[in-house]
This record gives C-alpha cells, structure tokens and sequence, in this order.
C-alpha cells in the first residue's frame, strides 16, 4: 500500500470546495479514507488549516474537519531533527523543508501538493492529486 505524505491545499482544496481542485482531491481522500492508500500530514498542516478555516467559514466548521481528517490521516512526527534539516536545506519555504523532512523520516512514497515547485528539492516523487490517481489508477491498484 502506497504511503503518502499530503499537503495543506489538498486539504483546502475540500474543506473550502475550491474549484476546479475539488474534484481531484476529494478523490484522492476518499481513497484515504477507505483505507486503499495510507495518508500521512504533518501538524504544521493541522496548525494551518484551523487558521485558514476558520477565517473562511466559521470556528465550529474548522474543528469540525480537523476532527474528521484525523480519522483518515496519521500525523508524522516533527521534531529537532527535522528544524536542523529545514535549516540547513535548500529549500526556500522553510514550512515546506519541514514537512519534507517529516515526511521523509515516515517513509512515504509520494508528496501530494498543488504546489510541486515547493518541492523541487525533495527526492521522494511529487504529484499532484490528479497526476497521482491517474498512475495508481491505470496501475489498478484502486479497482
């Protein structure tokens, strides 16, 4: 089973019914969510989304995803490794260098962002959602 590692506007992306992102990324958790693909995010997403949510919609509407995504996803660790790689790497968000070091120390597979250029840097392969169900899929690991 694929292990992915997902970014904040993916997330956004559903929670905030983002046209024409919807589509795509609510496929993409929906395949989380039944357990098909193993999706992981960082707290920094979490810290984020309640930020972003909650300035969009309503308080009680952005606990209420961050209470139902941490049903489906697991949350790597951050910790004083991972600032000491963000600092010394040659990423230019240092937010991003610190969810890719999160990620790489969970072993995932994939990066799943709107935002590849963030990740230019990053060795573990970076899709998009709809770049990344089109592989899994014609692969038919979800059928």
């Amino acid at each position: 089973m694929h292990k992915i590692f997902i970014d904040a506007d993916i997330f956004l992306d559903v929670f905030a019914k983002r046209d024409p992102f919807y589509f795509h990324s609510a496929r993409l958790l929906t395949q989380v969510e039944k357990k098909r693909i193993t999706g992981y995010t960082s707290p920094i997403v979490f810290a984020n989304l309640h930020y972003i949510l909650r300035k969009l919609t309503s308080k009680d509407y952005a606990w209420q995803s961050l209470r139902k995504l941490r049903i489906i996803v697991q949350v790597c660790s951050v910790g004083e490794k991972h600032i000491d790689q963000a600092l010394n790497s040659e990423f230019s968000d240092f937010e991003d260098a610190i969810q890719y070091y999160a990620a790489s120390s969970g072993k995932v597979n994939y990066i799943i962002t709107r935002n590849k250029e963030d990740y230019r840097h990053s060795l573990i392969a970076v899709y998009t959602p709809e770049e990344y169900l089109a592989i899994i899929e014609s692969s038919e690991e979800l059928k």
